[in-house]
């Protein structure tokens, strides 16, 4: 594989994903779905790029562009120095090796049919990365890396605990050892027990093996636990990108501001103090999103001009970027 020239193991350029509205018997195309719509950033080697925004605003759309599960509209996907937007089927294959996918789902991602075993280890089946010989060593190998105990490879999925279910999947995750890990919400569904046990795992993994990490999630006190940087996103578009400690002491765009502020905070003098941020109105249809500033309609900053031109990332310092006119 080509070498990356910088230290970015993925760089995205104006990436779009649309996805097709048809009608009627003929599937007469009447409009787009703009699930991602013109966005850019970049993933450092070694470390945890943070993903979040509403449900619907386009972050699970982007993990899979990035996976190349899905085409992209247009723009450009580099992954570790090659451009994987375009590539046939054929060719990305091999490189799929390199990325590593954790779904959000522990029960419904595993096939309920097929042993742990099978589970954890189809990956090396389809890359050939282990001879037949070698095959179970490996698996029991990868059931100790993430804390489960290889005499129950030959259970199926439901005698597992999701705790352990997401386990199995992080397992898999990581069959061929990959650079690149999306990791979409995947503690959203276990138990808040479960969830810290998950997040200190997914650290010392990342320590121990030097993976990257896209971490897409709704949670941001989570986020901001395991994250080197967070970008925020707002109807398929990023609108703040910045280190965490800076992103929620100093957040600067209007639509960071009032979902920061629905964090909630463990003190109840601190908690009945401080102001919530209440966006007014409801989260616009992708389908025809507002012209100019997507978050203009909901924006108490808002003028005239942010409803006519788009704003575009900036940096306001220190790599601090926002998509704001009035920053």
């Amino acid at each position: 594989m080509k070498a990356p020239q910088n230290n970015n193991i993925v760089e995205l350029k104006n990436l779009k994903m649309y996805f097709s509205i048809t009608k009627g018997l003929l599937r007469h195309k009447i409009g787009d779905i703009k699930a991602v719509d013109d966005v850019s950033f970049e993933i450092k080697k070694h470390e945890t790029l943070g993903l979040v925004g509403e449900s619907g605003c386009g972050k699970t759309t982007t993990g899979r562009c990035i996976l190349r599960l899905y085409r992209p509209t247009s723009g450009n996907i580099i992954f570790q120095g090659l451009d994987i937007s375009a590539m046939p089927e054929h060719q990305i294959k091999p490189l799929r090796r390199h990325m590593g996918t954790i779904f959000q789902d522990p029960y419904g991602s595993l096939n309920p049919r097929e042993t742990a075993r099978t589970i954890v280890g189809m990956a090396l089946t389809i890359h050939h990365t282990v001879k037949r010989s070698e095959f179970d060593e490996a698996v029991e190998e990868l059931f100790r890396l993430v804390g489960l105990d290889p005499s129950m490879m030959d259970r199926v999925p439901h005698e597992f605990s999701g705790g352990q279910r997401q386990r199995l999947g992080i397992a898999r995750a990581l069959a061929c050892h990959p650079s690149l890990v999306v990791c979409d919400e995947p503690i959203s569904a276990l138990d808040v027990s479960i969830q810290a046990q998950i997040i200190n795992l997914l650290e010392e993994l990342q320590e121990k093996l030097g993976l990257t990490y896209l971490f897409i999630a709704h949670d941001l006190s989570v986020v901001q636990h395991i994250s080197d940087r967070v970008a925020v996103m707002y109807l398929g578009r990023i609108v703040e990108i910045t280190d965490s400690q800076e992103l929620y002491e100093n957040p600067l765009h209007p639509y960071t501001q009032a979902l920061l502020s629905a964090v909630p905070i463990p003190n109840p003098k601190l908690e009945k103090s401080r102001m919530r941020i209440v966006l007014k109105g409801e989260v616009p249809s992708p389908v025809n999103p507002p012209t100019g500033c997507h978050f203009h309609p909901r924006c108490d900053l808002s003028k005239v001009s942010c409803s006519g031109e788009r704003p575009q990332l900036h940096d306001v310092g220190g790599g601090h970027q926002v998509a704001c006119f009035r920053i």
